[in-house]
This record gives structure tokens, sequence and C-alpha cells, in this order.
């Protein structure tokens, strides 16, 4: 990366940091987990009928089966709620890092990223950025909801389109 990138990336973290993004993800997590745990206990207990007499060895199973269920399906739609955020906070720290660093050479940064990502390098280790969650082609459908970061396309037309104060 030249200067202008690394100073648009550097502008990008430092708006993820103003910005409370890691705290504000983490608080946001906490609270969907919290929902997660007693959403899924409320209708496990509902539906097992666990406590109302009757064999009670049968209800207290159906209670945990129902239980382990209701989280499963209620931290995918948890996480659905959490990913959403998170691409949000994403164009806003891109958003930060034009107005500290220009415009120009944030989209400039993302282009590069997007060159780096893209390039056809048989030895080359993508793991290390597929670990980041950025390197991944543009989703399409319904698979784009479980990315963390939009797709890099969408990142930059958004830079584009961005009036600048």
């Amino acid at each position: 990366m030249d200067e202008g990138q690394v100073e648009a990336i550097l502008g990008h973290e430092i708006t993820h940091v103003a910005n409370g993004d890691m705290v504000t993800m983490t608080l946001l997590q906490g609270v969907v987990n919290a929902f997660v745990m007693f959403l899924a206990r409320v209708l496990a207990l509902f539906l097992s009928g666990f406590g109302r007499g009757g064999n009670q060895r049968g209800s207290a199973g159906s209670f945990y089966l129902f239980t382990i269920i209701f989280q499963i399906l209620f931290m995918i739609l948890g996480s659905l709620v959490v990913y959403w955020y998170s691409r949000k906070r994403e164009f806003r720290a891109d958003a930060g890092g034009a107005h500290l660093a220009g415009k120009e050479k944030m989209i400039h940064a993302l282009e590069g990223l997007k060159i780096y990502v893209n390039r056809k390098v048989p030895t080359a280790q993508k793991e290390a950025l597929k670990t980041f969650k950025i390197s991944q082609p543009a989703k399409t459908g319904f698979t784009h909801l479980f990315a963390s970061h939009p797709s890099l396309d969408d990142r930059i037309a958004a830079l584009k389109q961005m009036k600048m104060r």
C-alpha cells in the first residue's frame, strides 16, 4: 500500500476506535445472547408443559430439547442483527476514514485491497484475510446477510456517492 492508502486505513481504524465500535458490538452481542437464552427457555417451558404436573421426566426432556432447538434458531436470527449492525459500522468507519484522510485516498485504499484479494497467485495464502471476513467475494442473495463486512464494491460505491462537507 502506498502512503495515502495507509492514511485512509488508519483513518478507518481510528474512526472505529472513536465511535466505540468494539464496545458497541460487544454490548450488542451480549444483549442478543441474553434475549436468546431468555426467549428459548420461556418458549421451551411453554411448549414442554414442564412443571404442570404429569410425567415430569418426559417434560424435563422435552424442555431441554426445545431449549436447545430454540437457542440455535434464535442465535441464527440474532446473528443476522449483529451482522447487519456490523456492516453499518463499516460504512460509517469508511466515511470517517474519508473525512480524516480524504475521500479519494479511502476509495484508493479499498480498491487496493480489492486488487490484493482478487490477485491470482497460486501460492498465496488467503486464509489470513478470511479470518477478518473482509476478503470474501461479493455475496448475493441470502448469504450476504451473514457477512460482517459489506462487499468492497458496495463500500467503494457508497464512498463515491458520499458528499464531503
